[in-house]
């Protein structure tokens, strides 16, 4: 049985090679067996203060005898117990990139319980140093922030696992240092390039009801491509966004969650967007919103869409910018024209206002600057324009 060391349990003595050793009992084997900790010293005076250090950084923790392993061992246990049965598969997929390629060659041979901050921190300086080649430029170039980021959130991540099993005593990731968000400027299509992308998907045909959408709603890619008929509600006009589809290895096309718990949401349409969809309605032929134009039993593949929007963008003149851009120009316009952050929240499927606010910081600053205008404008016409500021 397993059992918890008494608070300020511990022992000293002199070694025959003259140091000092402290030792604590830190858990217990399956056996009942107890796994030991020692510190060293010269003295006995230098010692008490790491006896107590390690007292209190293992009070109330009992580690188990699987603390042993690397973290390589614990990375690949994490992927299939915890990672494989709760995420998209497209994330763990990229989570497994992102240890084989960046964790494991730096820190997955050592045992977990022995890595430290340090080292933590060590490892990410690196990171910001690392270059890689463009696999289709040929160019080097340094990780990205961002990247450096999101490897530190999944470290984080799997050591707070670890912590919960019983690993190791306190997550060494915690208290580093990492790269700030410096994301670059958003690429949106301006009024009059949005006009000018209207126009374009005019002359789509056989696009046009996909791109108007998106336009109007904001969706994912995933997401718009996995709208059912049956998310539809043409008496309230609600649209629910329940699903999300995405290529995985292999190129088969694969349906899963939304990509966050606030992503399953229920957004009310445009009247013009709803009356778009009840007409294409009329001759559907499958159970899919935007069905495949080859295969219509399966849904439009989002790296179609993709493709599709690149040669549009180019045939019209426009900015050469991503899928994802397109939910940026929705986001962009509907801030300005005065949706309050809370509602656009809901619609964009964000955790929160707070992080929609955080998105858009380039538009909500030109709205404050608006504000201040209206404000001062409503001041004058209040007080007269010999308004002057208090004066001590």
């Amino acid at each position: 049985m397993s059992r918890k060391r008494p608070d300020g349990d511990g022992t000293v003595r002199k070694r025959k090679d003259g140091r000092w050793e402290g030792r604590i009992v830190i858990g217990h084997k399956d056996d009942g067996t107890p796994i030991f900790k020692s510190v060293f010293a010269k003295t006995q005076k230098e010692l008490m203060p790491k006896l107590h250090t390690a007292i209190n950084e293992y009070r109330g923790v009992d580690i188990s005898e699987k603390g042993n392993m690397t973290l390589g061992e614990w990375m690949d246990r994490w992927i299939e117990e915890y990672a494989v049965p709760t995420l998209r598969s497209s994330t763990v997929n990229g989570y497994t990139k992102d240890i084989n390629n960046h964790i494991r060659p730096a820190l997955g041979a050592k045992q977990i319980r022995f890595i430290t901050r340090n080292d933590v921190q060590k490892f990410y300086n690196s990171l910001t140093k690392k270059k890689r080649k463009h696999l289709i430029h040929g160019v080097e170039k340094t990780l990205a922030d961002s990247t450096v980021r999101g490897i530190h959130m999944l470290l984080h991540e799997i050591m707070d696992s670890a912590v919960r099993s019983r690993l190791i005593s306190k997550n060494p990731t915690n208290g580093t240092t990492i790269p700030k968000c410096n994301y670059p400027p958003k690429k949106i299509l301006n009024e009059e390039q949005l006009n000018k992308f209207m126009d374009a998907i005019r002359k789509e045909p056989l696009w046009y009801d996909f791109f108007y959408t998106e336009i109007t709603t904001g969706l994912r890619l995933g997401e718009i491509c996995g709208l059912k008929w049956i998310d539809l509600d043409e008496t309230t006009g609600k649209l629910k966004v329940r699903r999300s589809v995405h290529k995985a290895p292999g190129g088969k096309l694969e349906i899963g969650e939304t990509k966050t718990e606030k992503g399953t949401r229920s957004i009310l349409l445009p009247p013009s967007t709803l009356h778009l969809l009840k007409e294409r309605r009329k001759t559907a032929m499958t159970e899919w919103i935007f069905s495949s134009l080859l295969t219509p039993e399966e849904p439009t593949s989002p790296s179609t869409a993709y493709h599709r929007l690149k040669v549009i963008l180019a045939g019209a003149g426009l900015p050469d910018i991503r899928f994802h851009d397109l939910r940026h120009t929705f986001a962009t316009h509907a801030l300005t024209s005065g949706v309050d952050a809370k509602t656009l929240s809901g619609i964009l499927g964000h955790t929160n206002a707070s992080f929609t606010l955080d998105t858009y910081t380039h538009v909500t600053t030109d709205m404050q600057k608006n504000a201040s205008v209206i404000v001062g404008d409503f001041m004058e016409e209040l007080f007269g324009k010999e308004l002057k500021p208090w004066q001590n």
